[in-house]
C-alpha cells in the first residue's frame, strides 16, 4: 500500500531571485509586526463542497483508486479570511465562489478598521486573478490613503 499526495507546484515558473527578494520583504514586515510598528494580516481564501479531490489516500500497489461521489454536487461555501497572527482571525463566508466584490467588500472593512486605529496594516495576499483585476487597482490609492497597504 502507497501513501501518496498529489500537489500543483509552481515553482518552475519562479524567478529565484525575485523570490528572494519577496522572502526578505516578508522576513521585514514580520519583524516590524513583532515589534509593534504595523498591524501584518494574511489574506486568503478557499472554497469546500460535497464533492471534493482527496488530498492523500492509501491505495494497494497495481490497483486504481476510486471515490464514490454522492449523486448531488451540493453547493460550493467559499471563504475569504484575514489571519493576523497570535491576534485575530476575520473572515467571511459565501455561497459559491468568492468573486471581486467580496474582495473588495472585505478590504474595504479592513481599510476603515485600520484608519480607525490609526495605525498602518499590510496585507500579505497571493496573486489572485480578483486581488490583480482593474477595479481593484483603482481602490489601491483610497486604501493606502486609510492606512492599508499590500
Amino acid at each position: 500500500m502507497n501513501w501518496k499526495r498529489a500537489r500543483n507546484s509552481h515553482k518552475g515558473k519562479q524567478d529565484p531571485i525575485v523570490r528572494a527578494q519577496k522572502q526578505a520583504d516578508l522576513e521585514m514586515l514580520e519583524l516590524s509586526a513583532a515589534t509593534g510598528e504595523i498591524d501584518l494580516k494574511y489574506l486568503d481564501e478557499s472554497g469546500f463542497c460535497l464533492w471534493s479531490e482527496p488530498g492523500y489516500t492509501y491505495y494497494f500497489r497495481g490497483e486504481q483508486k476510486r471515490l464514490e461521489q454522492t449523486r448531488r454536487r451540493g453547493r460550493r461555501l467559499s471563504i475569504i479570511g484575514f489571519l493576523q497572527q497570535q491576534i485575530s482571525f476575520v473572515y467571511g463566508l459565501v455561497i459559491g465562489g468568492v468573486n471581486r466584490q467580496c474582495y473588495i467588500q472585505m478590504m474595504e472593512q479592513e481599510a476603515a478598521e485600520a484608519e480607525k486605529a490609526g495605525r498602518m496594516r499590510v496585507i500579505v495576499q497571493d496573486n489572485s486573478p480578483i486581488h490583480q483585476c482593474h477595479e481593484v487597482k483603482k481602490l489601491w490609492p483610497k486604501w493606502e490613503s486609510m492606512g492599508l497597504y499590500k
